[in-house]
């Protein structure tokens, strides 16, 4: 049977980054003999990549650099599979749920004699052999959530983007074009894709700084695209696309957020953390306000 050549994909399974060279040694060799006593912390290295910008005619009108921090080839598939592993167990909701045959109504009462009947013996008619009755380890709520450290975390995502330069293209801000639009177009969003070299029936992630209102309304119908801001970046939407598209206010938010030279908290992160000690901020103005009081 003919196989056909699939398109390339910026999956971590086949991506270049993870695959260790033939020329490197193996780890045993490598690591000293007391490496088990010892903790290291995570090597990292940078990955600087040259992408072309585009405007919006499909023309190319200069380059950008996109140098950000990576993982190293030993220890960057690890980092990624638990980031995604991470990201899609915290989506599940745990509701799922069964009764037992000690939760089911009824089955209170022997349904039949225990001799003379012919007919295996039974206790309930809530038994998980018939029908209408319990169900044998069944599952019950539970909270799937487990937790990663928020620099791993960041390594992965900047690892996964790294990766993906190879097929990764920098296009200049098109909010406006599709805002000089009496109405949104899918057909002119689809043009603007193939100008660009894109195949509509490609995985193509965007992303961008803001999503306009024309710019969502033309690309909703596309069902192998995906719009992502700074907000909802995530690794699954970077790992399934086979084509990234960038804006250079993206590649710059890229460079500071996940970059070499980045050492410290964004804005994001102490807003995310003040959140979380709100309700203890809250706890603490209030003992003070009553010992004033007093």
């Amino acid at each position: 049977m003919a196989t056909s050549a699939a398109p390339s994909s910026l999956s971590f399974f086949n991506s270049s980054i993870f695959l260790p060279s033939s020329s490197q040694k193996p780890l045993s060799a490598l690591a000293p003999k007391n490496s088990l006593k010892t903790s290291k912390p995570l090597s990292v290295s940078a990955e600087l990549a040259t992408l072309p910008v585009l405007s919006f005619t499909g023309d190319k009108v200069g380059e950008t650099f996109l140098d950000l921090k990576s993982a190293l080839p030993d220890t960057a598939r690890a980092v990624v599979h638990r980031a995604i592993i991470t990201d899609l167990q915290n989506k599940r909701r745990g509701t799922a749920s069964t009764l037992t045959r000690a939760e089911v109504s009824g089955g209170g009462r022997k349904p039949y004699p225990q001799k003379k009947t012919g007919r295996a013996r039974q206790g309930s008619t809530r038994t998980p052999l018939r029908p209408g009755g319990g169900v044998v380890f069944g599952p019950k709520p539970r909270d799937w959530s487990i937790k990663i450290n928020r620099k791993e975390k960041r390594l992965a995502i900047s690892t996964a983007v790294a990766s993906a330069a190879e097929n990764t293209i920098v296009v200049e801000d098109f909010s406006d074009e599709f805002e000089k639009l009496e109405k949104p177009k899918t057909t002119e969003f689809i043009a603007a894709m193939k100008r660009w070299g894109l195949d509509p029936k490609e995985k193509t992630t965007f992303l961008v700084t803001e999503v306009a209102n024309n710019v969502r309304l033309s690309s909703r119908n596309i069902g192998t695209l995906k719009m992502l801001t700074p907000r909802t970046l995530n690794l699954f939407d970077i790992l399934n696309a086979d084509k990234l598209i960038m804006t250079p206010e993206i590649v710059d938010y890229l460079n500071a957020r996940y970059g070499v030279d980045y050492d410290g908290e964004t804005e994001d992160e102490e807003e995310e953390e003040e959140e979380e000690g709100g309700v203890e901020v809250e706890g603490t103005a209030a003992d003070e306000s009553s010992d004033a009081a007093e």
